[in-house]
């Protein structure tokens, strides 16, 4: 479908990737991976004609269309949220006045019958056209997608202006899923989107029909959409079968292998070096050597990536708090005039590590800060145990900082242990390596300054740490680095993220918060997907009750979490490939019936050769078709098993 040959592309000295010779199919689902700054984004600009490779060229299909997804701000065209949607649609906004300028052409009481009759015929042509191209379905599928990412249907009026950045970015991405393209090609599309949306989203980009290519570095969601990988590292794409964990599985292979061929390569290099040596003066030998040399000259060597150092940060030992240390009592909070929740009861418990989720402007950030002392409650309480040591992050922190301070200097003002060799691995942990870290604050992006905040986090003896969202500006590396981090500290956490693979390792308990409630899931990240999935719902808030009430309660919660985690654990892939056969049937079914009609077309079965090639061809999918139901039938007889075991 996209050929792409001999592709080169440099910046001057930089050199990001040569020689690359590369073809994505339909129906691809490819995850774009590798270190910030290796050229990801670059790659699908190329790929979208928004910018030009050095050498090389791209053969697309005739007609071929393309849904891009930047990482940077799009522009929108100031129309309500549906209007601003459905005005993606061009041919049907084309269909639309052409149908409202023959209307009022008919209306005309001086036009001709003749007139009247060729207007008809075009209203037809039209009508005709608007059923063929599904337009009478149009809106009931923009509302279908709108609400799926996280709209209500009291926005589809609103201007698109005033609506924030993360949620134009979604009104964009919205437009780019309902128009059916060819390929998506989706810069980082889950940054904005909040857990509901993301598991949304996965399932949607599941069953799309065309392909995909996207950069994203959040595991869960390109494990579960992506089954090809291309990698972009050491100036070369190589192409991967199979999603991301199977691509870090084949990696670790190939560089297992990489490092015996270096060895061995090492060592036949150093015995020819030995023979040369030793008879580069003996005249009988001279030819030999001459040859050796020839193939040293030759030789093309081996390169091996080099192994990143592996870098372990944890959290320094917090000082021992209360039993609670932080409580939440009929509190409401907000910002002037605008409430955001009312009445709010909620504790914290020492140890603790607890995942905040729900939808984006529902109020989570206004939670964290509140339960950081950062705002204060317009009514009711926040408490705070003895010795309660609270650290907080969230991106707008690092506009605390000095400006004119350089990166180093930043982390040596908080007081810890740590020398300045220690200080700069915290800070490679956060992507700053080498001289970057006498950058001053004043020259660094928001997401650098960010990197910059979180990596301080690390160095405070708090026993409460409050982040909000930290995840946005981090690589697989550094986030993996923060989750060891996390899973290790011994204080109690409160996190907002909709990053399911980050969270999966950490966080022992869910609150979910939506309309001013919160829901307590007394159990990981899995568990309140598989309750979500369900069609369950959590606890609503309660106040505090009885400490052995609430042990005897919490105990048979973390049975039932437990329970619930392995019916996830034990169904999850089987109901992925139910899907992923169901898919493939509606697709060999299509395909039949096409082949059924082609087989009783004269100019095919009139042609010996042609009609052969359809025969097989539909002999051929008829068999696949019965092997895919096979399969299909045998996986949902697992399935029952397993949920009979559960219920």
């Amino acid at each position: 479908m996209i050929d792409i040959q001999n592709l080169s592309v440099d910046f001057g000295d930089k050199i990001l990737f040569e020689n690359v010779n590369l073809r994505i199919n339909r129906n691809d689902k490819i995850a774009l991976v590798g270190l910030n700054g290796t050229g990801k984004s670059t790659f699908l600009k190329i790929i979208k004609g928004e910018e030009q490779p050095t050498t090389g060229k791209i053969l697309l299909p005739k007609n071929f269309t393309f849904g891009y997804l930047p990482q940077e701000f799009v522009k929108l065209n100031g129309l309500s949220l549906f209007d601003e949607v459905k005005s993606s649609f061009k041919e049907f906004v084309r269909l639309e006045e052409q149908e409202t300028g023959i209307n009022s052409l008919l209306e005309k009481t001086d036009i001709s019958e003749a007139e009247k009759t060729k207007l008809l015929e075009q209203l037809g042509k039209i009508i005709h056209r608007k059923e063929e191209t599904g337009f009478y379905e149009l809106e009931s599928r923009i509302e279908k997608v709108l609400t799926g990412l996280g709209f209500n249907k009291d926005d589809f009026n609103k201007n698109v202006k005033e609506f924030s950045g993360g949620w134009q970015m979604r009104i964009e991405l919205a437009k780019i899923l309902l128009n059916d393209n060819d390929i998506l090609l989706l810069d980082e599309p889950t940054n904005h989107l909040d857990i509901d949306s993301l598991w949304w989203l996965t399932n949607f980009l599941q069953n799309y029909k065309g392909a995909i290519l996207l950069i994203s570095h959040d595991k869960f969601f390109i494990n579960n959409v992506t089954d090809k990988t291309l990698e972009i590292a050491n100036k070369r794409i190589t192409f991967y079968n199979g999603n991301y964990e199977k691509y870090i599985k084949a990696k670790k292979i190939a560089e297992e292998q990489a490092v015996a061929a270096f060895k061995n390569q090492q060592k036949k290099i150093k015995e020819t070096e030995r023979f040369i040596e030793r008879f580069r003066y003996k005249a009988s030998k001279a030819s030999q050597v001459q040859s050796r040399i020839k193939q040293l000259e030759k030789l093309e060597k081996i390169e091996i990536p080099e192994n990143e150092k592996s870098i372990t940060i944890n959290f320094p030992d917090p000082p021992r708090s209360s039993v609670i240390p932080v409580k939440l009592e009929n509190v409401t909070a907000g910002y002037g005039e605008k409430i955001v929740f009312r009445n709010l009861n909620l504790q914290i418990e020492r140890g603790e590590k607890i995942a905040l989720v729900g939808r984006n402007g529902a109020g989570k950030s206004t939670l964290l800060k509140t339960v950081s002392g950062i705002l204060a409650p317009l009514q009711g309480k926040v408490l705070y145990g003895q010795n309660t040591e609270i650290s907080y992050y969230a991106q707008e922190v690092a506009e605390t900082f000095d400006l004119e301070d350089d990166i180093l200097s930043t982390l040596s003002k908080i007081p810890s242990d740590l020398t300045e060799g220690q200080l700069r691995n915290v800070l490679g942990a956060f992507l700053f390596h080498g001289d970057d870290v006498k950058k001053k604050i004043k020259i660094l992006s928001g997401g650098e300054k960010s990197r910059v905040a979180l990596a301080s986090i690390l160095l405070q003896k708090a026993n409460v740490v409050v982040l909000d969202e930290p995840t946005n500006h981090l690589d697989y590396k550094s986030k993996e680095i923060l989750q060891k981090a996390l899973k290790n500290y011994k204080g109690a956490l409160l996190i907002a993220s909709h990053d399911i693979d980050f969270l999966k390792d950490i966080v022992d308990k869910v609150i979910e918060f939506q309309n001013g409630k919160v829901k307590y899931y007394y159990g990981g990240i899995e568990y309140y997907l598989a309750k979500k999935h369900s069609g369950e719902t959590g606890e609503f808030e309660e106040k505090p009750v009885n400490k052995a009430k609430a042990n005897n309660r919490k105990e048979q919660k973390r049975i039932e979490a437990e329970l619930r985690q392995k019916k996830f654990r034990a169904t999850k892939d089987i109901i992925k490939n139910i899907k992923k056969c169901e898919l493939e049937i509606s697709n060999l079914e299509d395909k039949i019936k096409i082949l059924e009609k082609e087989l009783t077309d004269g100019k095919i079965y009139s042609n010996p050769l042609l009609s052969k090639e359809k025969t097989k061809e539909y002999k051929t999918a008829k068999m696949k078709l019965d092997k895919i139901l096979e399969e299909w039938a045998e996986l949902n007889e697992k399935l029952e098993e397993i949920e009979k075991q559960f219920s």
